[in-house]
């Protein structure tokens, strides 16, 4: 099959550009697979693309570029939904290059993977191919204005997939698409491959986006306490963001010295994980949580903040790390301590942690790509038949519901 993501940025760093680099080489062991990036940067992608993976730029938003000077990259996108994150940096000219691009191109299957990007599919993809929407963020996340918008043309495609099935579950109960499969596939994270052979330094990491949801401020709270009982240890953060300033703030009022430290952006983050004992994430949301399964893939046990929706799907609290409520600064303190105070346990949990993140390997998630690609195929004829009948289904109903509020 001619498979073909369309991607935001490919040239940037973040969980999304990681998870589609990582599932495309996968793929292109059985099929030709095509990333297309709306936008582009620099010259070369961050991470490394597999030499079968095609690359093809739409948008090059460099200052060389004639598309910067483009006077419809002046002009507001009128098909990328305004009510979308993104929407400021899209414009006429990435709609046009959209249209001309998944108009013309020959693929078996398109996929989208941010809400903006899935409007382009459900209007612009060819007829013929299989159209599936990623969802990297969550149904709730979205403004009520986005998720009306992406109901319409969400209807129309062949399937959306969730990195959780916590949040596939709020789309089937909260979207209606009739006739779509709506499932969890979770992200891919590559085998690093094993830990140096050496002891293990006395350090918590953390890593992410430095932005308040991450609440990277009640980590360095707690760390205090660990700062207090355990003087060896010290924390890094590793990320970039605009709370920079104000963490560093936080970091000098506690005086924590070098004991806290802001280590910039790092990208491929797992040397930085296999030189720490526990990787921590205190984030008050989080749509998957690829932090945590790239520290498990290191053999590095983590303590993370119960949030919804992705870390209780990944970590099994007391086996391969902890799970602690959310916004609870004492309880994330007495985990983190409690690890560092018993060192078997913490070898324990690494352990278990390398096993247990296997199920994310490349492969086997390709492999659900596969199964679901073969289903969806041999189930399209019978998907306009079963829309018209979920259709009949709902007004049928709506008479009897209004004879029940009366």
């Amino acid at each position: 099959m001619k498979i073909t993501f369309l991607i935001h940025n490919v040239y940037g760093i973040g969980g999304t550009i990681r998870t589609t680099v990582n599932l495309a080489a996968a793929l292109a062991d059985e099929h030709e697979v095509t990333i297309v990036s709306m936008l582009r940067h620099r010259a070369r992608p961050r991470f490394a693309i597999d030499p079968r993976v095609t690359v093809v730029p739409l948008v090059d938003n460099r200052p060389s570029s004639p598309d910067a000077s483009d006077e419809l990259h002046r002009r507001p996108a009128r098909v990328f939904p305004a009510a979308e994150k993104r929407y400021k940096q899209y414009s006429r000219l990435t709609d046009r290059r959209a249209e001309e691009y998944l108009r013309d191109c020959d693929a078996d299957v398109v996929i989208g993977t941010r809400p903006g990007l899935n409007v382009y599919l459900a209007r612009f993809a060819p007829a013929g191919a299989l159209r599936i929407a990623q969802e990297h963020l969550t149904h709730d996340t979205h403004t009520d204005r986005l998720r009306t918008r992406l109901a319409r043309h969400y209807r129309t495609l062949d399937a959306v997939i969730t990195t959780t099935e916590a949040d596939a579950a709020v789309y089937r109960k909260k979207m209606r698409l009739p006739g779509v499969r709506v499932l969890a596939i979770p992200n891919s994270v590559p085998d690093p491959g094993p830990a140096p052979a050496q002891e293990r330094p006395p350090v918590i990491a953390a890593a992410g986006r430095l932005v308040r949801a991450k609440r990277f401020d009640l980590l360095i709270d707690a760390f205090t306490d660990v700062a207090a009982k355990f003087p060896d240890w010290s924390l890094r953060i590793y990320g970039a963001g605009n709370d920079k300033q104000r963490l560093q703030d936080l970091i000098d009022e506690q005086g924590l010295g070098e004991r806290a430290r802001l280590m910039g952006a790092v990208s491929p983050i797992e040397a930085e994980f296999h030189q720490a004992s526990v990787v921590a994430s205190a984030s008050d949301a989080e749509s998957f949580g690829m932090t945590l399964v790239e520290a498990m893939r290191c053999g590095t046990p983590v303590v993370a903040t119960d949030c919804p929706l992705g870390p209780a799907e990944i970590v099994h609290d007391g086996v391969d790390g902890r799970l602690v409520p959310m916004g609870d600064r004492d309880a994330l303190a007495a985990a983190l301590c409690d690890l560092i105070a018993d060192e078997p346990v913490r070898l324990r949990m690494g352990e278990a942690a390398r096993t247990a993140a296997r199920r994310f390997d490349p492969a086997h998630i390709a492999r659900a790509y596969d199964g679901l690609l073969t289903e969806l195929s041999a189930a399209r004829a019978a998907r306009p038949r079963r829309r018209l009948e979920a259709g009949w289904r709902t007004l049928l109903a709506r008479p009897a519901q209004s004879l029940l509020r009366r």
